[in-house]
């Protein structure tokens, strides 16, 4: 049986595992899943582990009464495969989320699904 791009992502997150697809005919990651690689038409796509390393594009602070949980932030991460995704950094105030952090991401379970959040990386160094 032949699980869709977004449902087999899904999964290896459902098993503790951080994969993104990578096209073999250029070599490029790609997020978000799909079929076809939107650099050079290739497929079909294969799954790679993530490195989970990136770099803080942007961040905003959501703000939340404190009986719903509080404020939190939400951020576009570059990873360093090249890709962009969205995340939450935990680990820090909200507001305390910079533009240019260093971050690691790591599957966390929510509702019994798996889930990719960041926290600030031991290495701080700038991005390859």
């Amino acid at each position: 049986m032949h699980l869709s791009a977004q449902t087999h992502y899904q999964a290896e997150l459902d098993a503790g595992r951080f994969c993104l697809q990578q096209c073999p005919q250029c070599a490029r990651h790609v997020f978000t899943p799909r079929e076809l690689c939107p650099h050079c038409g290739a497929s079909p796509l294969r799954w790679v582990r993530a490195s989970g390393l990136g770099t803080v594009y942007s961040t905003s602070t959501i703000a939340r009464k404190p009986e719903a949980g509080g404020n939190y932030n939400v951020a576009l991460i570059d990873l360093d495969e090249g890709v962009r995704m969205m995340g939450r950094v935990e680990g820090l105030a909200p507001e305390e989320v910079r533009i240019g952090q260093r971050v690691q991401g790591h599957v966390a379970r929510k509702d019994g699904r798996g889930l990719v959040l960041f926290q600030p990386a031991l290495d701080q160094g700038a991005a390859a």
